[in-house]
């Protein structure tokens, strides 16, 4: 739930000056955004085999598809794609993104795809399994 705050400034800098902040109130809205334990790997190769990317594209995406049910932490992101790049995976390289910065540009490779495949099939039986049970009835 976002709440707006407003409140006047009165200093001899900033003269009754209107300020807005916008922040999410987790008090009164609790909902767990972490990634499921385990599937940060499988998310950030899909999201690459849709096309190559900088880091901070791969976790908008994933906020982006996943509807903002998942938000990917910084650093968990920077470590897996280290990971998954050692695993020979991911390739990489540096390139001046859009806004003229420049950024480490990740793609799949082919045993990324593969790693893709694998663990999609297991994320697949594991949660049929799970959904049979949340199914089941006495």
């Amino acid at each position: 739930m976002a709440v707006t705050v407003l409140y006047t400034c009165s200093s001899y800098l900033d003269n009754h000056i209107e300020h807005r902040i916008s922040f999410c109130c987790l008090a009164m809205n609790n909902t767990n955004t972490d990634v499921i334990q385990g599937t940060l790997d499988m998310l950030i190769l899909k999201t690459l085999s849709l096309e190559p990317m900088h880091g901070f594209g791969i976790a908008r995406r994933i906020e982006q598809i996943t509807q903002n049910v998942f938000k990917v932490n910084a650093g968990s992101l920077l470590t897996a794609l280290q990971r998954l790049e050692r695993s020979g995976w991911l390739d990489s390289d540096w390139q001046v993104t859009e806004n003229s910065r420049r950024a480490k540009v990740y793609r799949l490779t082919q045993a990324g795809r593969r790693q893709l495949q694998s663990e999609t099939a297991d994320w697949q039986r594991r949660s049929a399994a799970i959904l049979r049970l949340l199914k089941a009835e006495s």
